[in-house]
């Protein structure tokens, strides 16, 4: 293992697209991008996927015209399993489309057989514009596991078909789901199928092949590619996009993964001093500005996209990629499909051994068009700060945080009334346009927004063995106001609205803030609580109808927001705005949105008219007859009020 290999930086064959097995009936090519000094590299294939020894070994010869290394065996060859061998332990190679179970070794196979009934009719949902998207994020085992969820393939791809999860993703109103990592990954043992084990998913193994953990046969390779496009197929039918959580920009580990084995070094980012550069916290990160690391990025979504035709990309830790290599995501995407949907986080988790101002972090959104990244911003605006969790900000009722929000209700573009000077992080606006802004309050990576709430609030200081039930009835009551006070504010905002499963539910992670391998019991769903809660889910069904309903808030044009959007003179831990003049050719001639965070009611003055009342006291009702007339409004402590002048 402690072999040495010259390393170059390739002028690749264009032509060269990581086919690394051309399957023929009459004869298999194999194809290995590994350095041209190696002193041997092999291709062994196998009867099973695990286990056994090799049927045949062939050793694989350098062409040097395209600078891959390849071999042809002769026969039928559907149906066996392969790796690659250059010295430092065998692998399928870094773009494998099937695996045997755990991804050790790369499986042969016509994708074709793997097309379940009426693939080929299968039809992308559209959207006019981003802005009209509403994001779902959701891990598969969480959303299905628990017994109250009902649901017969737990934790499963197939989860999703059901009709079950299918209605209540349409009722709550979402049109995308975003689906946390699906590959194959590291950290699963595929082998132990009883019992339970969790992750999510970050620790990637084989990044082109379904996660077979989450398919009903992880011995099967057919199984987890038929069911992942059984999954997107009933997504789709049901009007419902698929956006796929995308983890470039590191390994589960360096001297274990698909890319050292087949090409030692290159695909990583060092330092100066030779150590391994980790702006992804997780040992490694990999250097996408090599033209071979960025063709492979390039090709995986362009295979994504056309063989399980997903319609966008959430990439993990964006910021460790260069720019120019998120531009050509861009662009290739567009030819296959202009609405694709592609965001990431617009930060690292440490340093990177590249150039800040080269790299897709979210101050440079503007240098990438059309790419969207998460607003830190509003997140923290309305609950307080990422680096302490018992720090509370605008639903806690601490003055402050007022601009930071309406920054991210303008979706992140300039505005003449947000004071960017106070603004929590940004002291410019970085987005171009509003639908490069993602408005959320919280996602997987981080606690929950009950959880939150319950770490950050004095008054719900709960019990941390029992969490959530162990509120009284009246500590239950703020905590919904506030959930739905927040939601209000993320859904009533010009960005691209995102939300985590559960949410609408009143999910809780105990606590916890960093599960991503924690047990069932803290991550699951509990689905009993749509019944114990209605009112909850009631309201999020109805704010997403009245955002679907209403284009005034979500206008997709910069100049538009600046046009239609100004915010009102307000007190302290509020923030006020109107949508005027039939914004976005609303029905509605002007809407005014009221957010009041204080455990008191205020008083804000509006425009003088006759108001309908459509928004009040945590509920929703756009049919409401509810009128008020003046230039003063009520609105209760802890809520939202929206209002309309037809």
């Amino acid at each position: 293992m402690g072999m040495a290999f010259l390393i170059t930086i390739p002028m690749m064959s264009q032509d060269f697209k990581f086919n690394e097995v051309v399957l023929n009936p009459e004869e298999t090519t194999f194809n290995l991008f590994a350095p041209a000094n190696a002193k041997s590299v092999k291709v062994r294939l196998y009867k099973d996927g695990v286990g056994g020894k090799a049927l045949k070994t062939v050793k694989m010869t350098y062409d040097a015209s395209k600078q891959i290394w390849t071999a042809n065996i002769k026969g039928d060859l559907r149906g066996r399993f392969y790796t690659f061998d250059i010295g430092r332990g065998e692998c399928p190679g870094v773009f494998a489309k099937a695996v045997g179970e755990n991804g050790r070794r790369g499986t042969i196979l016509n994708l074709i057989e793997t097309d379940p009934d009426d693939w080929c009719c299968d039809q992308r949902p559209v959207t006019k514009s981003p802005a009209d998207l509403v994001i779902y994020e959701l891990h598969h085992r969480d959303f299905s596991i628990d017994p109250s969820s009902g649901i017969k393939h737990k934790g499963k791809f197939l989860a999703l078909t059901e009709q079950k999860a299918i209605d209540h993703l349409k009722t709550l109103g979402v049109n995308a789901v975003h689906i946390l990592p699906s590959f194959d990954y590291a950290s699963v043992d595929e082998s132990i199928t009883e019992a339970p084990q969790y992750n999510w998913g970050y620790d990637p193994l084989n990044y082109n092949v379904p996660e077979g953990s989450y398919s009903t046969n992880p011995k099967d390779p057919k199984a987890r590619i038929r069911e992942f496009k059984q999954m997107v197929q009933a997504l789709h039918k049901a009007g419902i996009r698929v956006i796929l959580d995308v983890v470039y920009n590191h390994t589960f580990d360096i001297n274990g993964s698909n890319f050292q084995k087949t090409y030692p070094d290159y695909y990583f980012r060092k330092n100066a001093d030779g150590t391994y550069s980790n702006g992804s916290g997780c040992g490694n990160e990999t250097a996408s500005e090599q033209p071979m690391m960025r063709r492979f990025i390039v090709e995986s979504v362009k295979y994504w996209a056309n063989t399980y035709r997903v319609d966008g990309f959430r990439f993990d830790l964006m910021g460790i990629h260069d720019i120019e290599t998120m531009n050509i995501v861009r662009e290739e995407l567009d030819k296959i499909d202009p609405n694709f949907f592609v965001y990431g986080e617009g930060w690292s988790a440490g340093s990177c051994a590249y150039p800040q101002e080269k790299l897709g972090m979210k101050a440079n959104i503007g240098e990438m068009p059309r790419i969207a990244a998460f607003s830190d911003e509003l997140r923290d605006g309305l609950r307080g700060p990422f680096s302490d969790d018992t720090k509370g900000a605008f639903l806690a009722g601490i003055p402050g945080s007022e601009e930071s929000i309406k920054f991210g209700i303008v979706g992140g573009i300039s505005h003449p009334q947000v004071d960017m000077s106070k603004v929590n992080y940004s002291k410019e606006p970085w987005a171009e346009e509003p639908t490069q802004m993602i408005c959320y309050v919280s996602c997987h990576d981080d606690m929950c927004l009950v959880d939150r709430l319950m770490a950050s609030i004095p008054s719900l200081k709960g019990s941390h063995a029992s969490w959530f039930s162990s509120l009284s009835t009246q500590q239950q009551d703020e905590l919904i106001r506030l959930d739905l006070l927040a939601q209000t504010a993320v859904f009533t905002s010009q960005g691209v609205p995102f939300m985590l499963s559960g949410e609408e539910i009143l999910r809780d992670k105990k606590g916890v803030h960093n599960s991503f391998n924690s047990p069932d019991s803290i991550n699951s769903l509990d689905w009993s609580r749509l019944e114990k809660y209605p009112q909850v889910f009631r309201y999020y069904c109805d704010l997403i109808q009245l955002r679907n309903h209403h284009p005034a808030f979500r206008l997709g044009d910069a100049h538009l927001v600046r046009k239609h959007l100004e915010f009102l003179d307000a007190p302290q831990n509020v923030v006020a705005f109107r949508l005027k003049n039939y914004a976005g050719r609303d029905d509605w001639r002007n809407i005014i949105v009221i957010l009041n965070a204080n455990r008191e009611t205020v008083t804000v003055g509006v425009p003088k008219g006759m108001y309908t009342i459509v928004c009040k006291d945590g509920e929703i009702n756009e049919q409401s007859t509810s009128k008020t007339f003046g230039r003063k409004i009520s609105v209760s402590p802890q809520s939202a009020l929206i209002m309309y002048e037809q």
